[in-house]
């Protein structure tokens, strides 16, 4: 059951959030997606912020844009629709070279990859000679071309300090940098950039939510400002919210981050309540059913990247997975 309180705060029960009634009217598409992906060899990936339809009925791989891309190329399929935004497709193709990745919907873009171009981190470089770049996987490709390295939420502050330097350009979210900068001794030059979804939350409207429901837990993804992580009881990447919660198995969790992954996480873990602040992503939910099947039907919208920049974008892809090899 879910339930409404003052403001956009959404409280949901697992079990219930993809009633049988929606799964009934939705079963001719989903059977049709179904037809298609077995035509055309083809897999859904569907990141964690889509609506549950996707993410629990025609999904083929879940997780965060990273994860969705590798997960890609380690299967045999020879096409990857990505239910997810445009960034995320660039992604998935530079992981993926030979296979044909589609995008549902060209208009799914993103406020944080868009608030900077590949112009931007060269004149960053000029006014920073002999400083490198890291640059979190939310980016296009044009930007990934442009540094030395890639990030995720998770491994950003072990990249920014594998680098052995002083001082390093973060690109380009402003609060996820000033949450490595708080992690580590490395001096960081960030960008004005940010999340439209995690920027709009508040220490506040934590603290009230927090007042008037009592005991639970706040996590909470490090795109947020500082001062709703200074609330939250854990802060981590989408894969590490995931992973805190099936861990701990709270009573009761606040996630704060883009709304429909909690839809998600609650069909997972029975007897855990989600209770947060409801922001979506109007640039996830330009994905839908419909859009998907008319996708694979049309076999649009295909991703691609000019070699050039692909060859260099890769090589800052690859330079953060070495990282994570030696790690292991």
């Amino acid at each position: 059951m879910e339930t409404m309180l003052s403001g956009a705060l959404r409280i949901t029960s697992s079990g219930d959030v993809l009633p049988d009634v929606e799964r009934i009217a939705l079963q001719p598409v989903v059977d049709e997606i179904a037809r298609l992906k077995v035509e055309r060899n083809a897999v859904v990936a569907a990141h964690n912020y889509m609506t549950p339809d996707i993410f629990g009925l025609v999904a083929d791989l879940t997780g965060d844009s990273l994860a969705l891309a590798q997960m890609a190329r380690d299967t045999d399929a020879d096409v990857v629709v990505l239910a997810g935004v445009h960034f995320m497709a660039e992604t998935a193709k530079l992981v993926n070279p030979a296979k044909t990745v589609l995008i549902p919907d060209t208009r799914a873009g993103c406020s944080l990859a868009e608030g900077i171009t590949g112009a931007d981190v060269r004149r960053l470089r000029q006014e920073h000679p002999g400083v490198p770049v890291v640059t979190y996987v939310n980016t296009s490709a044009d930007v990934k071309a442009e540094s030395d390295i890639c990030c995720t939420s998770g491994n950003a502050v072990a990249v920014v300090e594998s680098l052995g330097v002083d001082r390093v350009i973060f690109l380009p979210d402003r609060f996820l940098g000033a949450y490595v900068a708080s992690m580590t001794d490395v001096d960081l030059v960030l960008w004005d950039g940010s999340c439209m979804v995690h920027d709009r939350f508040s220490g506040d409207e934590i603290r009230d939510h927090r007042n008037g429901l009592g005991d639970i837990a706040v996590i909470a993804h490090p795109e947020c400002p500082p001062d709703v992580l200074a609330e939250a009881d854990y802060v981590g990447s989408t894969s590490g919210i995931i992973d805190w919660v099936h861990r701990n198995r709270p009573d009761r969790v606040m996630m704060i981050t883009e709304c429909s992954m909690a839809d998600n996480v609650a069909l997972e873990t029975p007897g855990v309540e989600f209770v947060r602040p409801c922001n979506l992503c109007p640039h996830m939910k330009r994905i839908t059913l419909e859009g998907i099947r008319r996708s694979l039907e049309t076999m649009t919208h295909q991703v691609e990247i000019a070699e050039d920049v692909a060859v260099r974008a890769r090589r800052a892809v690859d330079r953060m997975l070495e990282i994570g090899r030696r790690e292991r």
